[in-house]
């Protein structure tokens, strides 16, 4: 076995002395500057010196510790010669484990051991290439190492490819739920209730634990189908986890039943394995949904509430509340279409349809910014230039007799990709009740880039959803 000398004794004193020496340095530089050279030449040997640090870390030259970083579970170890001082800088804990031996053994999980030459690179040369399998051991690592820097930049590395449907969300989260990371775990727990429809068709499903799947049934904003699907893939999961039957059963009382109409209400009845296990735990669920089906919401809201998130639909795909729209070159002119929407989710609207017509312009200018001719002095003014606008969208319904009393409605954007058949979710714009459009719809989009993050091979791909809500009404006595 290799084993090198300690340090000598004051080489953090001698360390300290030099910082000190630099920071004088640097001041009477400045003072220099300030008493008499206006302006100076800068010298950039920064990549040299990058160079050299990664020859020193790949020689061992000087080295004066030696870390053995074993493989739990394993005889596999691997050494890495390598610096007291750089170890220190980075890391309190390298410092204190360091401080009186010059050898030591570190136990790691498997995974963070087969990356801790990364880890290491990353403490002599400030920067790595990271994978995604990668990315929760290099954590673990920046996070037991105290290594601040790292630990941010791989959190940052995993939401923005959450963004684009690469990161597995599903272990990502139960990660950061492990470890506290609550923006991550916020980003994941986004990215599932938007993409909610792909993810539940995939093998992440079967790793959902019953804490997730409690934080994603109550939401919204879930991005299905329909509520068909979202039971369904409730009944999947709950045919693999095989969950308590009061886990089972708060979960089912999450499904939003008035949203299922009655003939397929009719067929889960029969043929759910779910509800002939739980039946009773939602049968006055299923009968408030067969009474909203039955009567018009305008004579259900003058006896129930409907103002509950069981009357509110979510962020459905199917054509009955929304259409998908691509724009192509869409930083060019402004387009228009229109979709149709049922009326409501009710029974008795099933039939009922309302038109909306949608605007799209790519450079719309606000008035503070439209063009001024001339102020009140007569004194001609620059007028505003197209690049200046930001893109806009209004959704208003083609004539106003398709309202019903009673209801309102809701609009959500989405702006996303189509990837094996699937709408992978990037971006959601939600507007106000009462407004025609999305104040926020892509204001930091730059359309121009055909890279940009809200373009796919150009264009812009859009998914309009309608959402009808209810309003109760003043109550008749029973």
């Amino acid at each position: 076995m290799l084993r090198l000398g300690h340090a000598k004794p004051g080489s953090w004193a001698s360390f300290w002395a030099v910082l000190t020496l630099v920071g004088l340095a640097a001041r009477a530089a400045h003072k220099a500057d300030v008493s008499g050279e206006s302006s100076g030449t800068s010298i950039n040997h920064s990549q040299v010196l990058l160079q050299r640090l990664q020859e020193l870390l790949r020689q061992g030259n000087a080295s004066d510790v030696v870390l053995r970083v074993q493989a739990a579970g394993t005889d596999e170890v691997r050494v890495f010669h390598a610096h007291r001082l750089l170890l220190g800088l980075h890391s309190e804990l390298f410092r204190e484990l360091l401080s009186n031996q010059s050898e030591v053994v570190l136990q790691e999980p498997s995974d963070c051991a087969a990356v801790f030459d990364k880890f290491i690179r990353y403490l002599y040369c400030g920067e790595l290439t990271v994978l995604l399998a990668q990315a929760i051991p290099l954590h673990r690592l920046a996070t037991k190492y105290g290594v601040a820097s790292l630990q941010r930049g791989v959190a940052d590395y995993m939401r923005a490819h959450l963004a684009g449907g690469a990161g597995p969300a599903v272990g990502w989260y139960h990660y950061a739920v492990s470890t506290g990371d609550e923006a991550l775990r916020q980003s994941c727990l986004q990215f599932l209730a938007w993409n909610l429809s792909a993810v539940a068709g995939s093998a992440e499903w079967g790793a959902v634990s019953p804490e997730l799947l409690a934080q994603l049934l109550p939401r919204s904003d879930l991005v299905l189908q329909d509520e068909l699907e979202l039971f369904h893939a409730l009944e999947a999961w709950l045919g693999r986890a095989r969950p308590p039957p009061s886990v089972a059963e708060r979960a089912l009382r999450s499904i939003r039943y008035p949203m299922i109409p009655p003939a397929q209400l009719f067929q889960l009845q029969a043929r759910s394995a779910a509800l002939a296990r739980h039946g009773p735990a939602v049968a006055d669920l299923l009968l408030q949904a067969y009474q909203f089906h039955a009567a018009s919401p305008l004579h259900y809201a003058k006896f129930f509430d409907v103002n509950g998130s069981a009357f509110l639909p979510r962020n459905y795909l199917a054509p009955a509340w929304g259409a998908p729209w691509v724009i192509n070159n869409p930083a060019r002119d402004d387009r228009s279409t229109s979709f149709q929407t049922q009326l409501g989710p009710s029974g008795h609207d099933s039939g009922r349809r309302v038109t909306w017509n949608v605007l799209f312009s790519p450079r719309w200018l606000p008035v503070s910014l439209r063009p001024v001719y001339a102020d009140a002095a007569g004194t001609s003014l620059p007028l505003a230039r197209p690049e200046d606008g930001r893109p806009r969208l209004v959704v208003t319904p083609a004539s106003s007799g398709g309202d019903a009393a009673g209801v309102s409605f809701q609009k959500t954007v989405l702006v996303g990709a189509r990837q094996h058949g699937r709408l992978l979710v990037r971006h959601a714009y939600s507007f106000h009740q009462s407004s025609e459009e999305a104040g926020d719809f892509l204001a930091h989009a730059d359309l121009q880039r055909r890279n940009s993050e809200y373009l796919v091979e150009n264009a812009l791909h859009l998914h309009l959803i309608v959402k009808p809500v209810y309003h109760t009404l003043i109550r008749t006595p029973k």
